[in-house]
């Protein structure tokens, strides 16, 4: 059977479809083939992150310079590969922590972590550094660098004393702790999706584009 002969059987259908030379059946196999590609990419990054989506995409300059918009950052979920002095069984380990450990990640000590604001699952996740942990009900004033605080006391700031324990977290490039401009309150570790681990430069506008 010649490649532009028609097919009899489903042996021969397959073999033409493997074959022929056909504009739009070679650009559908070579879709085909891509997406298998990226199906089966996915699925050895899900392997390795234990979180879906195993990659997002840097949407704003507040980690500079160590993430930029539109950097691609692979996430791992917290617990995975955590150190022994990690927060209270968290796996994350703070910018404070880490300093005493020697402990880097993304450029700095401590972890990157990407958390919902507020625990509400419809609103975009928040891609910011864990600065240090505090309980409830906790004047955590004297704990932050008041260099990231706008107020001289614990009642002139939001969140403090403490709604909850959980995470203080500052963006790398921000001004202030999230908790005091009402990004998020102390970040729960239910909230926590995972750690930034590696980043790839520009491909996350790819898919910045496409949301």
């Amino acid at each position: 059977m010649s490649d532009d002969a028609p097919p009899e059987g489903l042996r021969e259908w397959v073999t033409w479809l493997r074959r022929t030379d056909h504009t739009a059946i070679e650009f559908l196999r070579e879709t085909a083939s891509s997406a298998l590609v990226v199906v089966l990419v996915g699925l050895v990054l899900f392997g390795a992150s234990g979180i879906w989506p195993p990659m997002v995409a840097v949407e704003s300059p507040s980690m500079e310079p160590h993430m930029e918009r539109g950097d691609l950052v692979f996430v791992m979920e917290e617990h995975r590969l955590a150190p022994e002095f990690d927060t209270a069984e968290t796996g994350v380990v703070t910018y404070r922590v880490g300093k005493s450990e020697e402990f880097r990640k993304s450029g700095d000590y401590g972890d990157v972590i990407i958390f919902r604001r507020d625990g509400a699952k419809g609103r975009t996740p928040v891609i910011h550094r864990a600065r240090f942990w505090v309980n409830d009900s906790e004047n955590w004033y004297d704990k932050a660098n008041p260099r990231y605080l706008p107020g001289d006391s614990c009642t002139e700031i939001a969140n403090c004393p403490a709604p909850n324990a959980g995470f203080v977290t500052l963006g790398d490039n921000n001004r202030y702790y999230d908790q005091v401009t009402g990004i998020s309150r102390p970040v729960r570790p239910s909230w926590i999706r995972g750690t930034a681990e590696v980043k790839i430069p520009f491909l996350g506008h790819v898919r910045l584009a496409f949301q």
